[in-house]
């Protein structure tokens, strides 16, 4: 266990000969001579160096550190620098509004900022002053008004490592904010790193990674997934790593081509937006063993797309469902035969499978009264993990009101089928009347194959509102017709560019945002108790 604690990580793998060389996308915003290749002892020397910046800044043990800059994987690097001194990071996406990210710095009452130039101007601009919510600001592009410039605490050593109480806060991530304000959930060692990256850090038949991987991922490296991934990822010593810090296919193209992955883990709004690469006949998945996906749901024309694009004889799509409080609290494999229909009324991939076994236990209750519901039933999900976080920076009576009998409320609606396994609805506050926002978007997907994202909206008087975007940005109206045909009764569509959409940090839709663009700030349907 104590190899998997982020601050000395590093070091530990070092001095265990591991031999994974790491490849980039970009440089890393940390200034380090431009480089996008790294052995395992050159990363222990630059968290040594990070760490030596945040002494220098005047951080301490137990202060928090909020991280906040363009994505890339240096998140998880500086989160370690944090970690190596027994500080608090709490890693913040560039991707959110100035407004909301002078909230949660308000919220965590960080000792320390560190972050960009760049990102201080674009909120000024936008009238906010980042550098106000903090003590101390350090910038790792160029100087700044109100801000340390890294030049100024470059060369200082860090105090010996002290490591942490396994109940202490360890790290902080926020969610993804859909529906509202992304919360701040506090993770301790005991979460983070015994229950989640351990259990991933184990060597799995089939669903791990081999030490003759090239093992690629395309996240949001400000969320919780993007440093459990590193623990447990490298733990396992691939012979390669590929880090892709953009989700758009012209980016990523020529690194997956350089470096061809045969376990590649990726959000599904990045496989989505890669999906027309999987379509031509020398494709960079072509070696691809095992694909992986978190965050969200994924469609079943992208899963069957990457299976069909690949060229091993028996690759697996393992599909996981979870929480930023939670960690994964369901999983399932697909092969090319359960995702061979398509055009479904109940798409596959809405069948999450069971929960992962010994970890993690799930209920389906009555949203009003909690009480369980009949087997098959739909009602609010529930879950008991000793993965549960600790509780949400400055709002902790909030996952008191998510908790009851030592269960958490998920916010989605669900049904578990009499084989034990949990077939996802809907968010509990974007509830449609006769159907499933997230099935329905699932049988658009399927059923019209140029659409990039559907998103349906409901509405307190009215049909519900499809909002589409499509690769060329048209929509056949027989197509539609059809493809609905069968579906409960929906509004006429909209159609968006797919850069009018607001997204988060892991490309899903901020509805409530779209919600107040499009349908004149029209309240959720549901009670919205549970996000």
């Amino acid at each position: 266990m104590r190899t998997l604690e982020p601050g000395l990580f590093f070091d530990a793998l070092a001095d265990r000969g591991t031999r994974t060389r790491v490849h980039l996308s970009r440089p890393l915003d940390i200034p380090d001579d431009g480089r996008t290749a790294y052995g395992v002892e050159d990363l222990a020397g630059l968290v040594t160096r990070a760490a030596g910046w945040l002494t220098a800044l005047g951080v301490t043990r137990g202060d928090r550190v909020a991280v906040l800059k363009p994505n890339h994987w240096d998140y998880v690097l500086l989160a370690c620098a944090a970690a190596r001194i027994g500080a608090v990071p709490a890693l913040l996406s560039g991707s959110l509004p100035p407004e909301t990210l002078h909230l949660l710095l308000k919220r965590l009452d960080a000792g320390a900022l560190v972050t960009t130039a760049d990102t201080l101007a674009a909120a000024h601009t936008a009238g906010t002053d980042l550098t106000a919510c903090t003590r101390r600001t350090l910038t790792l592009d160029a100087p700044a008004p109100g801000a340390v410039p890294l030049a100024d605490v470059r060369g200082h050593r860090p105090p010996s490592f002290q490591r942490p109480s396994a109940q202490a806060p360890l790290a902080i991530m926020h969610t993804s904010g859909t529906t509202g304000v992304p919360k701040l959930v506090v993770h301790t060692t005991a979460s983070l790193v015994h229950r989640i990256a351990a259990a991933e850090a184990r060597r799995w038949p089939l669903v791990s990674s081999r030490p003759n991987d090239t093992v690629a991922q395309a996240t949001s490296y400000a969320h919780g997934r993007g440093l459990t991934w590193t623990l447990s990822v490298f733990a396992l010593a691939p012979r390669e790593v590929v880090l892709l810090d953009s989700f758009e296919a012209e980016h990523a193209e020529p690194v997956l081509r350089a470096h061809r992955p045969t376990v590649l883990e990726a959000t599904p709004a990045a496989y989505v937006r890669w999906q027309p690469l999987a379509a031509a006949p020398d494709n960079p998945f072509r070696r691809v063993r095992l694909f992986l996906n978190t965050f969200d749901a994924i469609h079943p024309p992208t899963v069957r797309a990457y299976l069909t694009a690949t060229r091993r004889r028996l690759p697996l799509w393992v599909q996981v469902w979870g929480q930023s409080e939670t960690g994964p609290l369901t999983f399932r494999c697909l092969t090319r035969r359960s995702v061979r229909a398509a055009g479904e009324r109940h798409p596959t991939t809405r069948d999450l499978g069971r929960p992962v076994p010994g970890k993690t236990r799930l209920r389906v209750v009555d949203p009003a009264t909690l009480r369980p519901v009949a087997p098959g039933g739909t009602g609010l999900v529930m879950a008991r993990t000793k993965a549960l976080c600790a509780g949400y920076a400055g709002e902790q009576e909030r996952l008191s009101a998510k908790s009851a009998g030592g269960w958490f409320a998920t916010g989605d609606l669900g049904a578990i089928t009499r084989s034990g396994r949990l077939r996802l609805l809907d968010r509990e506050v974007d509830a449609v009347p006769g159907g499933a926002c997230v099935e329905i978007e699932d049988v658009l997907h399927d059923r019209l194959p140029d659409v990039v994202e559907a998103v349906v909206l409901t509405r307190p008087n009215g049909l519900p509102l499809p909002v589409l975007a499509t690769r060329d940005g048209t929509l056949h109206r027989d197509a539609w017709r059809r493809a609905v045909a069968d579906l409960p009764p929906l509004g006429e569509p909209a159609l968006l560019p797919l850069d009018r959409l607001p997204l988060t940090a892991t490309g899903k839709v901020r509805r409530q945002e779209l919600r107040d663009r499009l349908l004149d700030g029209a309240p959720a349907p549901g009670t919205g108790r549970w996000t």
